[in-house]
Protein backbone atom coordinates (compact mmCIF):
# COMPACT_ATOMS: atom_id res chain seq x y z
CA UNK A 1 0.00 0.00 0.00
CA UNK A 2 1.35 3.38 -1.00
CA UNK A 3 1.14 6.23 1.47
CA UNK A 4 0.40 9.68 0.24
CA UNK A 5 2.13 12.70 1.65
CA UNK A 6 0.48 16.05 1.49
CA UNK A 7 2.67 19.03 0.92
CA UNK A 8 2.25 21.93 3.35
CA UNK A 9 1.36 24.12 0.39
CA UNK A 10 -1.63 21.91 -0.40
CA UNK A 11 -2.95 22.00 3.17
CA UNK A 12 -2.87 25.77 3.56
CA UNK A 13 -6.28 27.33 3.16
CA UNK A 14 -6.62 29.73 0.31
CA UNK A 15 -7.18 33.34 1.22
CA UNK A 16 -8.94 35.01 -1.64
CA UNK A 17 -8.83 38.80 -1.77
CA UNK A 18 -12.36 38.73 -3.21
CA UNK A 19 -13.70 36.65 -0.32
CA UNK A 20 -12.14 39.07 2.13
CA UNK A 21 -13.48 42.13 0.32
CA UNK A 22 -16.97 40.66 -0.03
CA UNK A 23 -17.11 39.54 3.60
CA UNK A 24 -15.71 42.83 4.94
CA UNK A 25 -18.04 44.91 2.73
CA UNK A 26 -21.10 42.90 3.69
CA UNK A 27 -20.16 43.00 7.37
CA UNK A 28 -19.44 46.74 7.38
CA UNK A 29 -22.61 47.55 5.43
CA UNK A 30 -24.76 45.38 7.67
CA UNK A 31 -23.25 46.65 10.93
CA UNK A 32 -23.59 50.25 9.75
CA UNK A 33 -27.25 49.74 8.82
CA UNK A 34 -28.01 47.96 12.09
CA UNK A 35 -26.26 50.67 14.11
CA UNK A 36 -28.28 53.37 12.35
CA UNK A 37 -31.50 51.50 13.07
CA UNK A 38 -30.65 51.00 16.75
CA UNK A 39 -29.07 54.39 17.52
CA UNK A 40 -31.49 56.54 15.51
CA UNK A 41 -34.54 54.31 15.86
CA UNK A 42 -34.88 54.17 12.09
CA UNK A 43 -37.16 51.64 10.44
CA UNK A 44 -35.30 49.70 7.73
CA UNK A 45 -37.62 50.80 4.93
CA UNK A 46 -37.44 54.46 5.94
CA UNK A 47 -33.67 54.35 6.31
CA UNK A 48 -33.14 52.80 2.88
CA UNK A 49 -35.63 55.22 1.29
CA UNK A 50 -33.62 58.04 2.87
CA UNK A 51 -30.46 56.65 1.27
CA UNK A 52 -32.25 56.39 -2.08
CA UNK A 53 -33.34 60.01 -1.71
CA UNK A 54 -29.73 61.02 -2.24
CA UNK A 55 -30.07 60.01 -5.88
CA UNK A 56 -33.80 60.29 -6.50
CA UNK A 57 -34.85 63.14 -4.23
CA UNK A 58 -37.08 62.85 -1.16
CA UNK A 59 -40.35 63.08 -3.06
CA UNK A 60 -39.65 60.18 -5.36
CA UNK A 61 -37.80 58.06 -2.78
CA UNK A 62 -40.53 58.24 -0.16
CA UNK A 63 -43.43 57.75 -2.58
CA UNK A 64 -41.77 55.33 -4.99
CA UNK A 65 -42.71 52.04 -3.36
CA UNK A 66 -40.53 49.02 -2.69
CA UNK A 67 -38.20 49.77 -5.58
CA UNK A 68 -36.84 52.74 -3.63
CA UNK A 69 -36.05 50.49 -0.66
CA UNK A 70 -34.17 48.22 -3.09
CA UNK A 71 -32.25 51.23 -4.51
CA UNK A 72 -31.39 52.35 -0.98
CA UNK A 73 -30.03 48.92 -0.09
CA UNK A 74 -28.06 48.81 -3.35
CA UNK A 75 -26.57 52.28 -2.78
CA UNK A 76 -25.81 51.52 0.87
CA UNK A 77 -23.86 48.35 0.10
CA UNK A 78 -22.18 49.93 -2.94
CA UNK A 79 -20.83 52.63 -0.62
CA UNK A 80 -19.73 50.04 1.97
CA UNK A 81 -17.92 48.05 -0.72
CA UNK A 82 -16.29 51.20 -2.08
CA UNK A 83 -14.82 52.02 1.34
CA UNK A 84 -13.75 48.38 1.72
CA UNK A 85 -11.98 48.22 -1.65
CA UNK A 86 -10.32 51.60 -1.10
CA UNK A 87 -8.84 50.49 2.21
CA UNK A 88 -7.97 46.99 0.98
CA UNK A 89 -5.95 48.42 -1.93
CA UNK A 90 -4.19 51.15 0.07
CA UNK A 91 -3.32 49.00 3.10
CA UNK A 92 -0.23 47.30 1.61
CA UNK A 93 0.96 50.57 0.05
CA UNK A 94 1.13 52.76 3.16
CA UNK A 95 3.10 51.19 5.99
CA UNK A 96 1.73 53.63 8.60
CA UNK A 97 -1.66 51.89 8.25
CA UNK A 98 -0.10 48.72 9.69
CA UNK A 99 1.45 50.26 12.81
CA UNK A 100 -1.61 49.92 15.03
CA UNK A 101 -4.75 48.41 13.53
CA UNK A 102 -7.03 49.88 16.22
CA UNK A 103 -5.79 53.43 15.78
CA UNK A 104 -6.04 52.88 12.02
CA UNK A 105 -9.66 51.73 12.43
CA UNK A 106 -10.49 54.89 14.41
CA UNK A 107 -8.78 57.11 11.85
CA UNK A 108 -10.46 55.31 8.95
CA UNK A 109 -13.88 55.68 10.59
CA UNK A 110 -13.22 59.42 10.99
CA UNK A 111 -12.02 59.64 7.38
CA UNK A 112 -15.17 57.89 6.13
CA UNK A 113 -17.37 60.22 8.20
CA UNK A 114 -15.61 63.32 6.85
CA UNK A 115 -15.81 62.13 3.24
CA UNK A 116 -19.46 61.09 3.52
CA UNK A 117 -20.60 64.23 5.34
CA UNK A 118 -18.41 66.83 3.66
CA UNK A 119 -18.14 65.43 0.12
CA UNK A 120 -20.71 62.72 -0.74
CA UNK A 121 -23.83 64.04 1.02
CA UNK A 122 -23.38 67.65 -0.23
CA UNK A 123 -23.23 66.26 -3.78
CA UNK A 124 -26.46 64.32 -3.24
CA UNK A 125 -30.06 65.52 -3.14
CA UNK A 126 -30.24 65.08 0.64
CA UNK A 127 -30.82 68.44 2.31
CA UNK A 128 -27.98 69.49 4.56
CA UNK A 129 -28.51 70.04 8.25
CA UNK A 130 -26.44 72.47 10.32
CA UNK A 131 -23.39 70.94 11.98
CA UNK A 132 -24.13 69.37 15.36
CA UNK A 133 -21.15 68.22 17.43
CA UNK A 134 -23.10 65.57 19.37
CA UNK A 135 -24.56 64.16 16.13
CA UNK A 136 -21.12 64.18 14.50
CA UNK A 137 -19.56 62.31 17.42
CA UNK A 138 -22.32 59.68 17.33
CA UNK A 139 -21.90 59.33 13.56
CA UNK A 140 -18.12 59.01 13.87
CA UNK A 141 -18.49 56.40 16.63
CA UNK A 142 -20.84 54.35 14.47
CA UNK A 143 -18.46 54.47 11.52
CA UNK A 144 -15.43 53.59 13.66
CA UNK A 145 -17.14 50.53 15.13
CA UNK A 146 -19.29 49.41 12.20
CA UNK A 147 -17.05 50.31 9.25
CA UNK A 148 -13.49 51.07 10.41
CA UNK A 149 -12.98 48.09 12.72
CA UNK A 150 -14.32 45.30 10.48
CA UNK A 151 -12.63 46.61 7.34
CA UNK A 152 -9.26 47.21 9.02
CA UNK A 153 -9.23 43.96 11.01
CA UNK A 154 -10.29 41.75 8.08
CA UNK A 155 -7.86 43.48 5.72
CA UNK A 156 -5.04 43.08 8.23
CA UNK A 157 -5.89 39.41 8.72
CA UNK A 158 -5.87 38.81 4.94
CA UNK A 159 -2.49 40.44 4.35
CA UNK A 160 -0.97 38.84 7.47
CA UNK A 161 -2.02 35.35 6.35
CA UNK A 162 -0.70 35.97 2.86
CA UNK A 163 2.66 36.98 4.34
CA UNK A 164 2.57 40.20 2.34
CA UNK A 165 3.14 42.53 5.28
Amino acid sequence: MESKTISPIQTRPSYSPWKTIIFAGLLAGTLDALAAMVVYGAAPTGMFRFIASGAFGAGQAFSGGSIMVFWGILFHYFIAFTWTVLFFLTYPVFSFLRRNKYITAVLYGIFVWVMMNRVVLPLSQISQRPFNLNGALVGVAILVVAVGLPIVLLTHRYYSRKGIL
